[in-house]
């Protein structure tokens, strides 16, 4: 993948949460700079005016449209399926879908939804599209996390939170889960052509809290108006999906687009690979990576 990084000419990617802020951005940004995008929403009329607005702004991209509740495994395999059948190659996968929750919620597979769509959803997208990416090297994968990972824990037995839950605590769980995913998957594309790497976007305005309640989501409205607006959110996405100042870079967590050093959890390469035994295991996935 060189070259200019505004040359996509040819590429395909894939936007998850591309419906709104930091999501939608990416995928302007890549359908901008010439490649076909897919973008993933959880509504289908978010989803298809994203798309339309896409292709106002950038007259004749190359836009596909993707419906998915990623919280759902089965509705992330049928997603997974789509995407197969529509493309033949996959040069860049920016998973960006999260959301966080203030309430403890279960999804219908039984876990905790933070969990679940914050972070599973990311490794079962990941390794469901693991072969395209493989078949188009050099090929990127790129997983949004946050600067929340640095104070995050991974209660590996109690994944689900059920005797101790606030929205932060499973928030940046799940965010630590991102940054460790990330070089244990990275690790094992070595020498693939396939690269992985993970990111803060900065603290964006975005509408992921939007359904929260409670204190965080009181919170939340008070400061959003102080926040970096999306489009400057996607810049580092973009800089991971595109630029060739990081061809052949693999396992590494940026912000402000420079490699920066995650926390000393997230280096911990015990954990990171019992969150990858642990997540196959939910996901009901052999280790074939």
């Amino acid at each position: 993948m060189s070259g200019a990084a505004t040359s996509m000419g040819g590429m395909t990617c894939l936007v998850t949460g591309a419906t709104s802020g930091i999501g939608y951005e990416t995928a302007l940004g890549l359908a901008r700079a010439g490649a076909r995008v897919g973008i993933v929403g959880r509504d289908p009329r978010k989803v298809l005016a994203s798309a339309a607005s896409i292709r106002e702004a950038v007259p004749g991209a190359g836009i596909d449209d993707f419906v998915a509740d990623l919280s759902s495994q089965a509705e992330t395999r049928r997603l997974i399926d789509e995407v197969r059948a529509a493309y033949d190659r996959l040069d860049v996968l920016v998973n960006n879908a999260g959301a966080i929750f203030d309430r403890h919620q279960t999804t219908v597979d039984g876990i905790e939804r933070t969990w679940a769509l914050d972070h599973l959803a990311y490794m079962q997208v990941t390794l469901g599209l693991l072969d395209l990416l493989k078949a188009s090297a050099p090929a990127r994968v790129v997983n949004v996390a946050s600067r929340v990972h640095m104070n995050g824990a991974i209660d590996l037995d109690d994944i689900d939170l059920t005797r101790s839950y606030s929205p932060l605590k499973a928030y940046s769980q799940a965010k630590l889960g991102n940054v460790v995913f990330t070089a244990a998957l990275a690790r094992r594309l070595a020498g693939s052509g396939v690269t992985a790497n993970s990111l803060h976007p900065g603290v964006v305005a975005t509408g992921f809290a939007g359904d929260t309640g409670g204190w965080f989501g009181f919170g939340w409205k008070l400061i959003r108006p102080f926040l970096i607006a999306p489009s400057d959110g996607a810049a580092t996405s973009l800089h991971l999906a595109t630029s060739p100042q990081v061809d052949g870079i693999s396992g590494r967590y940026f912000a402000k687009c420079r490699p920066v050093q995650p926390s000393a959890a997230a280096r911990d390469e015990a954990l990171q690979e019992k969150v990858w035994a642990l997540s196959l295991r939910q996901l009901g996935l052999a280790d074939a990576a």
